[in-house]
């Protein structure tokens, strides 16, 4: 059964972490409103990958060691904590930037410990012949939230500036912490550390595949996530949240329909038509001028969005034992962080020396790779071997 209390509990808590996470889309504003430029923009944003991505084989044994509900309720208190530390700053990009870069790194930790620990909780509890209908509906939660904290953020940043934004992303996250904490644990650990370790399993052929897949897949997030909102408000677009509207409705969509075809037909057959979706989202964006392919590019970059992520997902942790689920869900996520952590930085400074529209088709470029990838050596699932 997929849709037990522990499934919407957990869906609940990572809505709400997600939406908390998501508010920060609006930080490259705060930046560029203190003095920022596109590099700024880069660096701080990628920060927040880099510590993720960085730290990503520790969190990973920690949750196979510790417990994957313990790991969520760490992640949580720092995702609290971290969107209050922000109100302290009077001159984030002056004297206060290394801080900020620290601060960065801190809260980068904790989404990922939380976003590790939430998509290993559901590994367990999920049924394995329903593995990609179940984890592409759980991320219906994110995706959703992903849509609600950019639209929150910005009303609120209208109404009560970038303080409101701060304390709205730290609500959400406090609501993340209550709601996950009557959860049991779904994988009693053991004692002493047993099965392989995380850089024994990265070497595997399956998992290099995945990883280079995942990288990809953060690149193009690093795009759609960090330079939308500084393309809108350069080609005088308006609001940004119903981008992300878009986005999320175009995830949420192939939801429906991808999990169980994925699960029918196999991973490796869905999967060129995800990077080929989020492609064609971040190739239309150069060309956009107004709200209407703004918003499609939306809608086509979610639906690739929609497609990968539970089917990479799903092609990690297929056929691997509860002690090292952690492990490779951190595989799989820290590709993602990565990626975004890489594309941030490296996009930031061609967004900068050669404008926005050379920023989005370089990500497209770069996530189109991904097919090429994939043609050389598809990673292996159950229903292709």
């Amino acid at each position: 059964m997929i849709y037990t209390p522990a499934f919407w509990a957990m869906g609940v808590a990572n809505f709400s972490q997600t939406a908390s996470f998501s508010a920060f889309f609006l930080l490259p504003l705060y930046l560029l409103d203190h003095g920022g430029d596109r590099g700024d923009v880069g660096m701080v944003m990628g920060i927040f990958a880099l510590t993720s991505a960085i730290c990503r084989p520790w969190i990973s044994e920690m949750i196979d060691r510790i417990g994957r509900k313990r790991s969520f309720t760490l992640g949580n208190v720092i995702m609290v904590a971290a969107p209050l530390a922000y109100l302290g700053f009077a001159d984030p990009l002056g004297s206060g930037y290394l801080w900020l870069l620290l601060l960065r790194g801190v809260h980068g930790i904790g989404m990922a410990i939380c976003f590790t620990a939430a998509f290993t909780y559901m590994a367990d509890i999920l049924p394995a012949d329903r593995f990609n209908e179940g984890i592409g509906m759980f991320g219906i939660s994110g995706l959703l939230g992903a849509a609600v904290g950019p639209l929150a953020a910005e009303t609120i940043l209208h109404q009560a500036g970038h303080p409101g934004l701060f304390l709205a992303a730290a609500g959400f996250a406090l609501l993340s912490l209550v709601v996950h904490l009557p959860l049991t644990e779904s994988h009693i650990p053991t004692m002493h550390r047993s099965g392989p370790t995380f850089f024994t399993l990265l070497r595997r052929g399956k998992f290099v595949i995945i990883a280079l897949l995942s990288l990809l897949f953060g690149l193009g997030l690093a795009a759609t996530s960090n330079f939308v909102a500084p393309l809108a408000a350069e080609r005088h677009l308006g609001v940004i949240s119903p981008y992300y509207l878009c986005y999320s409705a175009g995830a949420i969509a192939t939801r429906f329909v991808g999990g169980r075809l994925a699960d029918h037909f196999g991973e490796n057959r869905l999967l060129p038509w995800g990077i080929g979706m989020f492609v064609a989202g971040l190739a239309i964006l150069p060309v956009t001028h107004g709200t209407l392919l703004l918003n499609l590019a939306g809608i086509f970059a979610g639906a690739g969005h929609g497609l990968l992520f539970p089917i990479l997902n799903t092609l990690a942790v297929r056929d691997e034992p509860g002690e090292v689920r952690g492990k490779v869900t951190g595989i799989f996520t820290g590709g993602i962080d990565t990626g975004i952590f890489a594309g941030s930085l490296m996009l930031g400074y061609i967004g900068e020396w050669f404008g926005l529209p050379a920023l989005f088709w370089a990500a497209s470029a770069g996530m189109a790779g991904g097919l090429l990838l994939f043609g050389f050596g598809p990673p292996k699932s159950r229903k292709t071997r």
